[in-house]
């Protein structure tokens, strides 16, 4: 019997994405075994430091260096990653793959909703780009930053005595959680992380990893593939990650065209840019470039410059 490695971090989120990933091959591919390996990430050993300083620490992302290392060494023959927590650029030597269909994109306010929160009331996230986003609209909220797993991150509305928490929604309906949602936040206020609720397919381009790449097409979605490709390619050209306050979201419109909204915020949330570009989604590169070069050409480059020099403190 074929034997396939698939790697993954060892959360229980990045546990029940590999289920969910695997649940359609193992039943298509009934002669293929399909073994789950977990990598332990810079982020997962440190959970006190920013994801800024992690990342510099581990010499590339918090959530995928680790996994990538393992992948290129072949102790496994593919990663399954949250999308969002991958870098826009590849290393050499690897590739993703169209992703499976895509699960709720939005974030979710859990412990209240947003017009219930009380004046000064304290929310718990640790993404700048939330954290912007929650200043833009009610700039009397006390952010309390928080890491870590989705379950803990929960239960600090009580250990920390929050009035809420912020966390994406496919993370929760994944872990079955959903009833701690209180809130879906609004895509126009509150675009998500580029990739947010996809996941992120990893393998080689080796050509002793072609079968694998066949046999993983099979449950592989165009029409996903090219919203989170124009996503991506949006915060490639910005030249951010997510340590930046970048927002975007790409929508598929039944005339077959993709819809693409962008947003850069400043860390206090005193400054937003917007846009929306719409273009064939033969082209999803085009699409996030021509977004980005719009956002540019009214500030961004100024407001992301502030962001990572640290001249904007919340």
């Amino acid at each position: 019997m074929v034997q396939y490695l698939v790697g993954s971090r060892a959360s229980n989120l990045a546990k029940a994405q590999v289920r969910e990933y695997l649940r359609p091959l193992r039943e298509r591919f009934t002669n293929i075994k399909f073994t789950h390996r977990t990598v332990l990430e810079g982020g997962d050993k440190d959970r006190k430091s920013h994801l800024s300083s992690v990342s510099a620490t581990s010499g590339g992302s918090a959530f995928s260096t680790e996994q990538e290392a393992a992948l290129l060494r072949g102790d496994v023959d593919v990663i399954v990653h949250s999308l969002k927590d991958l870098p826009t650029a590849q290393p050499r030597g690897l590739m993703l793959l169209p992703p499976p269909v895509r699960e709720d994109v939005r974030d979710a306010l859990c412990g209240s909703s947003l017009a219930g929160l009380r004046k000064g009331a304290k929310v718990g996230t640790g993404a700048p780009r939330r954290i912007a986003q929650l200043l833009a609209v009610r700039p009397d909220l006390e952010i309390v930053p928080i890491r870590g797993n989705v379950p803990p991150r929960l239960k600090k509305i009580e250990t920390m005595g929050l009035d809420a928490v912020v966390l994406a929604a496919a993370g929760l309906r994944r872990l079955g959680l959903e009833d701690s949602i209180d809130e879906l936040l609004p895509l126009d206020l509150f675009p998500p992380s580029p990739g947010q609720g996809a996941l992120g397919i990893q393998v080689r381009t080796d050509d002793s990893s072609a079968p694998l790449r066949e046999i993983l097409s099979v449950v592989g979605d165009t029409v996903v593939d090219a919203e989170v490709t124009a996503e991506r390619a949006f915060l490639g050209e910005l030249h951010g990650g997510c340590s930046v306050p970048v927002g975007a979201y790409a929508k598929t419109l039944t005339s077959g065209d993709v819809r693409l909204l962008g947003q850069v915020s400043s860390l206090d949330g005193t400054q937003q840019i917007s846009g929306v570009v719409t273009g064939p989604a033969g082209e999803p590169e085009k699409l996030g470039a021509a977004l980005a070069a719009s956002l540019i050409n009214q500030g961004a480059h100024s407001i992301l410059d502030q962001v990572r020099a640290g001249s904007v403190v919340t």
